[in-house]
């Protein structure tokens, strides 16, 4: 078969796909450049610092911002995108 009888097919299918999962991975992007950020404003380097009881109180922070931000993500890879 000619590749020119699928290109309407292919056109229509195109025209269904949804970016939802792009704005999801776009937002993980974002929250993890804040919390690298975050842990740089604390004076440390993101993902050198293990869990334990003298986890100093702004890292816990950045952790938690990190949690509340990624969960936000959610919500926007389930979002159309034009």
């Amino acid at each position: 078969m000619k590749p020119a009888k699928f290109l309407p097919v292919v056109l229509t299918i195109a025209g269904l796909a949804n970016a939802g999962p792009l704005a999801y991975g776009i937002c993980q992007t974002g929250c993890n450049a804040v919390v690298v950020a975050c842990y740089g404003a604390a004076g440390f380097t993101f993902g050198t610092v293990t869990a334990g009881a003298g986890v100093p109180a702004a890292i816990l922070a950045c952790n938690g911002g990190l949690g509340v931000c990624m969960a936000a993500c959610i919500a926007a890879g389930f979002a159309p995108t034009p």
